[in-house]
């Protein structure tokens, strides 16, 4: 009679090199010791995976002319991203594999889809100029999370350098949100609007202006009542009309990276003009 147990220890390693697939070791420091951990942690990886998912979905509904399901389900992945990492951080399960495969996704989702869902729906019309700006706005979006990974660990956690790329992303998807009711029979004016917001998203990535980043805020404390009215009122407007209210949500936070900058350069230039700091 045959044993049906289990496949454990050395059968479970045969079973992996039989599927070709190797067991992921992470190497951590702990107690001032490195410690080895097998395996990846299950729970903020899943929502990664649901947000790399629908940054997938997006471009293959864009190539469908689907571009209203397209839109939504970037900012979608935006609600995913923005849940993996607080959920590892709750959970305590936060890792090296994580990180990597969270900037993975960003990329798809908010580099590669934007840019296909934008040319599918305006840019297309513009020839070569149009997967041009398409591209600027990918690559954008790619030198900002790598440039993001490398001063994680230095970077002032209140404030992002560049335009966030869900950020990009929401401005670009907005857009294509609030005019997709117009099908793909566009004038030359809505090409054009398509390229300049889709080029200036991209370039926003990469520049040095700060963003805030809104990580000081403290959501467990205790607030007024009235905070809460304030959040109520906040649905009801998104809830009224949500392509064209997120995308001028979004607009007005890309605007305000570059009116702070200019804000600060006046004080500077004051504070030189006066002798005071």
């Amino acid at each position: 009679m045959t044993d049906d147990s289990k496949v454990t220890g050395d059968d479970g390693a045969d079973l992996q090199e039989s599927l070709l697939i190797d067991e992921h070791v992470e190497e951590v420091a702990e107690n001032g010791r490195r410690v080895q951990h097998r395996g990846i942690y299950l729970l903020p990886n899943l929502f990664t995976t649901a947000a790399l998912f629908c940054g997938f979905y997006a471009v293959i509904a864009a190539m469908k002319g689907a571009f209203e399901p397209a839109a939504i389900s970037i900012f979608v992945a935006m609600v995913l991203d923005g849940l993996d990492g607080r959920v590892a951080r709750l959970t305590n399960t936060q890792s090296a594999f994580g990180a990597e495969y969270d900037s993975l996704s960003d990329m798809v989702s908010f580099g590669v889809a934007p840019a296909v869902v934008a040319y599918s729906w305006a840019l297309e019309d513009l020839g070569k100029l149009g997967w041009v700006v398409a591209f600027i706005y990918a690559a954008g979006a790619a030198l900002r999370l790598a440039r993001f990974n490398t001063q994680i660990s230095s970077a002032d956690k209140r404030f992002f350098t560049g335009l966030p790329s869900p950020a990009a992303a929401a401005v670009v998807a907005g857009m294509v949100w609030s005019f997709s009711e117009y099908g793909g029979d566009h004038s030359l004016w809505f090409s054009l609007m398509a390229m300049i917001v889709t080029a200036a998203a991209g370039v926003m990535m990469v520049t040095n202006i700060r963003f805030h980043s809104f990580k000081d805020l403290d959501l467990k404390g205790r607030v007024p009542f009235v905070f809460i009215l304030v959040v109520v009122l906040v649905f009801a407007v998104v809830a009224y009309d949500p392509p064209r209210v997120l995308w001028v949500v979004f607009l007005g936070y890309t605007i305000s990276g570059p009116v702070m900058a200019v804000m600060r350069l006046g004080r500077r230039s004051r504070s030189a003009s006066t002798g005071k700091p």
